[in-house]
């Protein structure tokens, strides 16, 4: 079972969850992808994330169907859109999600990225779904260092649950700064696309050689190494129930010294400061 990550309130969420991005948009795969993510549940993957965006509501459509029944064994993630980002637009988007999904609370419920409403409008909306009951709480997408010190005096203290970035090997520039930062705060990050896009990065030498040294495969190691960190939750997507299980078994591979340097050799770490990088 995948080890817990606490957030800022003292509740846990498994560090090894599941992505939904690009599902809910073909309906001969609904069922296989259906599917995945109940064995994902089954599997310990109960972390499920997201989005409105995702296949124009699809995709919590999807996860809506996924979980029927399974509610209580699963911590839900969803996020709005910064044109929805408005006091009123939060609300009436977070009702249209829970419709979707089926459910009456979205536990963590995050803003995808930083728009032109000004933070302190979309937290008092954040806030008055956190009283209503409508999430547990609420958290950012693709937030830089520089976004999250902008809610300073606007939030409660330890408002912001989480800040979910893109993070795998090839793109460690959170590394340099935001992971520290994080730290402490106390504000877990959630990496995703941590397997990297278009299977490019599960073609490296380095993860192919690591790999076999643990009889694991590149896409475990990849998660693996996301997991070394105990403030990060890695939300990969599956797709099918053998490669759920297969992110699944990453999470009691434990990489070594001589692994790590393996791979700080194929993909350096983060010397200065770098842009955020965004999907």
């Amino acid at each position: 079972m995948p080890r817990r990550v606490r957030l800022p309130d003292g509740s846990h969420v498994p560090g090894l969850g599941q992505g939904t991005w690009r599902m809910g948009e073909d309906p001969a795969r609904r069922r296989v992808e259906i599917d995945s993510l109940r064995a994902g549940i089954e599997f310990g993957l109960s972390l499920i994330d997201t989005a409105e965006m995702y296949a124009d509501g699809g995709a919590e459509a999807l996860v809506g169907e996924a979980i029927a029944g399974r509610r209580d064994s699963v911590t839900l993630v969803s996020k709005v859109l910064p044109s929805n980002a408005t006091r009123s637009g939060v609300a009436a988007a977070c009702r249209r999600s829970l419709k979707r999904l089926r459910v009456e609370r979205i536990d963590l419920y995050l803003l995808h990225w930083r728009g032109g409403t000004p933070l302190a409008e979309t937290v008092d909306g954040f806030e008055t779904l956190r009283r209503q009951g409508l999430i547990g709480q609420w958290g950012v997408s693709n937030f830089d260092v520089d976004d999250m010190g902008d809610f300073a005096g606007l939030a409660r203290p330890r408002g912001c649950a989480t800040d979910q970035v893109l993070y795998n090997l090839e793109h460690r520039g959170i590394e340099h700064d935001l992971m520290g930062y994080s730290v402490e705060q106390g504000i877990p990050l959630m990496a995703y696309s941590p397997l990297g896009q278009a299977g490019a990065l599960l073609r490296s030498p380095a993860l192919a050689t690591v790999a076999a040294r643990h009889d694991a495969t590149p896409a475990q190691v990849a998660l693996a190494w996301t997991l070394r960190h105990p403030n990060v939750v890695s939300i990969p997507k599956g797709g099918t129930v053998a490669h759920v299980q297969e992110n699944a078994g990453a999470a009691s591979l434990r990489l070594d010294d001589a692994d790590h340097a393996e791979l700080d050799r194929a993909f350096p770490p983060p010397a200065r400061k770098i842009p955020l990088a965004m999907l």
